[in-house]
């Protein structure tokens, strides 16, 4: 199986943005620490800033959902509760 690749962004209100800023640093770190994680960035776009663009890379679908199963329990899934997910999946 491939590396799975994940990419789009994370909608945020304005009145959330603060929040979510503070717990990026955290949850980038810990998933880049994750066995598998190729690679991992979560940034604000300059022009929307109400859209944190993310992009993931990931060793094989076992990694991605060791990951996807880490967040769903973590500070950052709390965080972004509720907030609107546009991401696509892909493997290769």
């Amino acid at each position: 199986m491939g590396k799975v690749y994940l990419d789009g962004y994370l909608e945020v209100p304005l009145d959330r943005i603060a929040a979510v800023a503070a717990a990026l640093p955290a949850h980038i770190a810990l998933t880049r620490a994750e066995p598998g994680c190729l690679a991992f960035s979560v940034s604000q776009n300059p022009d929307v800033p109400t859209h944190f663009e993310v992009s993931e890379v990931f060793a094989d679908q076992a990694a991605f959902e060791t990951h996807q199963q880490r967040a769903s329990t973590s500070a950052w899934a709390k965080v972004t509760a509720g907030l609107s997910r546009h991401y696509s999946i892909r493997t290769e």
